[in-house]
């Protein structure tokens, strides 16, 4: 698995961390059983993967709970956990952001969260008075790092004016490209690593859903849960344009011997600015599948031949 500094000051990761979101049980269908979910975090541990990240709402906090059994014996696995906005969240005043790191330290059975990162913006509370108390945290060694998620670059820089922003949780993936020309090369350029999020575009880059594939109405994939990945990846049109680059992606995944989730997912790291990539599953195998990614090493002309299919939908 490589390796990369996340940021100008935080720590080294591998290039493939776990994702948690799906142990809470937030809208992918019918839960297995804890057993399974901790397995797949154990899976994605043994594969050499040395970070997980979860958040306060994943399943009303039971991502951390479920965490915090799989590292239960594994204090060199780093944990990354966020913060959200009121009402969902523990809220971005000062008393909320002090509160909320507290309580996610007790669910995931730690002194110290590695990585403690704001899920969302907050209109109804400066990011100021939220960023000083996230600061506050590092001072008070309750956190080692502080990020963001799903932040611009306008917020950053005005984060920055504080403390350094040590990373940023951004959507990515060759399906949903935005900020790759901007966003994350500014990430590079101010010392901030980037582990985006949704680079599987949740399923679709894994090459096992078709126009037939059916969702339950417990997944949000379905549609009916209020999801902007639902309208920009799923929804009727956007699927079947989606599909087509898929199947173009194929054969380049074939010739180099890797499966597509693993192109996907090292096509993420290659990018200018990317640091890594978050991959959740609920099944040990795709964990194991997924940690192969970050023994792929990709040269200019696959990249520039990956491009090509991307621009062309």
């Amino acid at each position: 698995m490589k390796m990369r500094q996340l940021g100008s000051q935080g720590p080294e990761i591998s290039v493939v961390g776990f994702g948690a979101w799906e142990a809470g049980g937030m809208g992918w269908g019918p839960n297995p059983p804890d057993e399974q979910t901790i397995k797949a975090m154990h899976t994605a541990i043994q594969s050499g993967t040395n970070w997980i990240d979860t958040a306060e709402v994943y399943g009303g906090g039971r991502s951390e709970e479920l965490v915090a059994a799989a590292v239960k014996d594994n204090d060199d696995v780093l944990v990354f956990t966020k913060l959200d906005p009121k009402p969902a969240g523990s809220g971005f005043d000062k008393a909320g952001v002090r509160a909320g790191a507290e309580a996610s330290l007790k669910r995931l059975g730690r002194e110290v969260i590695d990585l403690y990162q704001l899920h969302w913006t907050d209109p109804n509370t400066e990011v100021e008075e939220t960023w000083t108390t996230m600061a506050e945290l590092v001072d008070d060694g309750l956190v080692k790092h502080i990020g963001v998620s799903n932040f611009g670059i306008d917020l950053i820089e005005r984060c920055e004016k504080i403390r350094h922003v040590d990373s940023l949780q951004p959507p990515f993936s060759m399906l949903g490209r935005e900020g790759r020309f901007d966003l994350l090369p500014f990430c590079k350029e101010n010392g901030t690593g980037t582990i985006s999020y949704g680079p599987l575009g949740y399923g679709l880059l894994t090459g096992a859903i078709t126009k037939d594939t059916e969702f339950g109405d417990d997944d949000w994939r379905g549609g009916g849960h209020g999801m902007n990945g639902y309208d920009l990846l799923f929804a009727p049109g956007k699927l079947e344009k989606n599909l087509a680059i898929v199947d173009r992606l194929k054969p380049v995944a074939e010739r180099l011997g890797i499966t597509l989730a693993q192109l996907a997912l090292a096509w993420v790291f290659h990018q200018e600015g990317g640091t890594a990539a978050i991959a959740g599953s609920r099944s040990p195998e795709h964990v194991s599948e997924n940690a192969g990614a970050g023994d792929v090493s990709l040269d200019e002309t696959t990249l520039a031949e990956i491009d090509e299919v991307l621009e062309s939908r």
